[in-house]
């Protein structure tokens, strides 16, 4: 049940990359969702509920030209969950391509994502790629 409601919300998070539209992502997260983004990124900091989701999706989106899951690792299937992904992703800012992985342990209760910790490799590097 949780990887589904993972997969449903990497599926909407690509399409808001592509659309704009953050209202499909929604559905997936719990109304006291909170996200905990390292403070060393240009959208560090921690993000609440759907206001505050939808606001950090806004600045991963001024942050970021693309960012692809080149492929994800589930390794660990029951809440919290943990993947791993590897990214590939353009600062808008500078046009710098980087290649970089995120692990991501993921807390799902009643069907609907609460937590998120991403842990990157190297949150300098992904600072300075986006820095002019």
């Amino acid at each position: 049940m949780s990887i589904s409601v993972l997969e449903g919300m990497y599926a909407a998070e690509a399409e808001y990359f592509a659309t704009g539209d953050f209202a499909p992502l929604q559905q997936f997260f719990a109304p006291d969702f909170v996200l905990h983004q390292a403070e060393g990124l240009p959208y560090g900091g921690v993000w609440r509920g759907h206001d505050g989701l939808q606001r950090f999706f806004a600045a991963m989106s001024r942050t970021w030209a693309a960012f692809d899951f080149v492929d994800q690792t589930f390794l660990a299937t029951a809440s919290p969950l943990v993947v791993l992904t590897n990214v590939h992703a353009r600062a808008r800012a500078t046009g710098r391509e980087l290649d970089f992985p995120i692990l991501q342990t993921i807390t799902v209760a009643d069907g609907r994502i609460t937590e998120v910790r991403p842990f990157y490799w190297d949150s300098a590097a992904i600072a300075a790629a986006c820095s002019t």
